[in-house]
């Protein structure tokens, strides 16, 4: 393409993603943050709900920040983003306790397959760290949770991730992109065993991946002592998202000596987000469910993420 056209085409783009991001910020009070303000590597387009990957802020209040922060990946088969009962709710929780959360809107299949959706997360997490002097936040407490797919996303970036590129002209790409912790909430994990979500799989690889394509990404195969400490939870009676998924990636992280905590509830269907459910997708609450963020909340504490010291230190730094 001549050198002209490839300069209409990125103002083009860029027009159109200020135009977008201008739109949704007077709409919400949450500011929304384009991960590639010139384009997604790998864009098919520029349909804001498509093709532009970003996350939405919501900043800890100030009178109880502790400086930690989690970027959060709603699941939706990697066809589609469950954002409310699996982003903004879950983001509003993780105010209450004092962490920022940034929930995350990644490409989906079968528009789009691997690694588009690593690279969104990727940058997330590198944003997170480029501009935490800017949000008041610590870089080196920056977490991923996912639930059901987005599970599976917070896995693969848990032990598929990077140092960054110290001589990158972008800053952001200077950063690393590995969490710090993990949080997988009725996670995706295992696509290379008889547990698998297929239609996770279908969307996230095509309709015929291969066997090392299928194995790279279940991510139980790939822990190694550098996976991040990781908390889990599922329920026994999961049928969409069997619970197999979280026991095998738990049992990798203890036989790679990584911290874990795993919990695994008798009752509750799929897709029950804190526990409360889903009138839209038409899943109801349970009650025993609803005990994952408190004990969720327990861990991160020992991890030392609710500790309003470590903000303060990390600000003054």
């Amino acid at each position: 393409m001549p050198r002209l056209a490839l300069a209409v085409a990125a103002i083009a783009i860029g027009g159109a993603l200020s135009s977008w991001v201008g739109r949704v910020q007077a709409e919400d009070s949450h500011p929304v943050v384009v991960l590639w303000p010139e384009g997604a590597p790998g864009a098919k387009g520029t349909d804001p709900d498509k093709d532009v990957p970003s996350m939405q802020v919501y900043k800890a209040p100030a009178d109880r920040a502790t400086g930690s922060s989690v970027v959060v990946c709603p699941g939706g088969g990697y066809g589609g983003l469950a954002s409310d009962h699996e982003g903004k709710q879950v983001a509003e929780w993780l105010n209450s306790i004092g962490v920022s959360a940034f929930v995350l809107k990644y490409r989906l299949g079968p528009r789009y397959h691997h690694p588009a959706m690593l690279n969104d997360v990727s940058r997330a997490v590198r944003t997170v760290r480029a501009r935490a002097g800017e949000w008041g936040l610590d870089p080196r407490r920056v977490a991923v949770m996912g639930f059901s797919a987005g599970g599976h996303l917070a896995s693969t970036i848990g032990t598929h991730f990077d140092a960054g590129k110290p001589d990158a002209s972008d800053p952001i790409e200077r950063q690393s992109s590995r969490p710090d912790r993990l949080i997988l909430v009725y996670p995706v994990v295992a696509l290379a065993t008889p547990y698998a979500h297929g239609g996770s799989a279908r969307n996230l690889l095509g309709e015929h991946p291969t066997r090392a394509q299928l194995e790279s990404l279940s991510n139980e195969m790939q822990v190694t002592r550098d996976t991040p400490p990781t908390f889990l939870a599922h329920t026994n009676a999961d049928k969409g998202v069997l619970a197999e998924n979280s026991m095998l990636f738990a049992l990798a992280l203890r036989k790679a000596g990584v911290p874990v905590e795993l919990h695994l509830f008798e009752r509750g269907q799929h897709g029950l987000g804190l526990g409360t459910g889903s009138k839209q997708h038409r899943i109801g609450p349970e009650p025993a469910f609803q005990a994952w963020p408190r004990l969720c909340e327990t861990w991160l504490k020992g991890q030392g993420f609710l500790d309003r010291a470590q903000a303060s230190n990390a600000a003054s730094k």
